[in-house]
C-alpha cells in the first residue's frame, strides 16, 4: 500500500474528532467511500457500453 501526505482541513480534525476516531482513520474512510462510488460509476459505463454493443463482443468471441 501507498502512503501520501494529505493537508487535512479543520472541519475534518473536528469530524473526526466528535466521531471519536483519528484523523487518518476518517481520511482513509472518506477514499474508501469515494473510491467505492467511483467503481460503481465505472461499472455502470462499462455495463452500458457491453449492453450497446454486445452482438460485436459475441462475434468477436466466435
Amino acid at each position: 500500500m501507498r502512503e501520501i501526505t494529505v493537508r487535512v482541513p479543520p472541519e475534518l480534525v473536528d469530524l473526526a474528532d466528535a466521531r471519536g476516531v483519528g484523523v487518518e482513520e476518517q481520511v482513509e474512510e472518506a477514499v474508501r467511500r469515494y473510491m467505492s462510488t467511483e467503481e460503481a460509476v465505472v461499472r455502470h459505463h462499462a455495463m452500458r457500453l457491453a449492453m450497446r454493443h454486445a452482438s460485436l463482443l459475441r462475434r468477436l468471441g466466435e
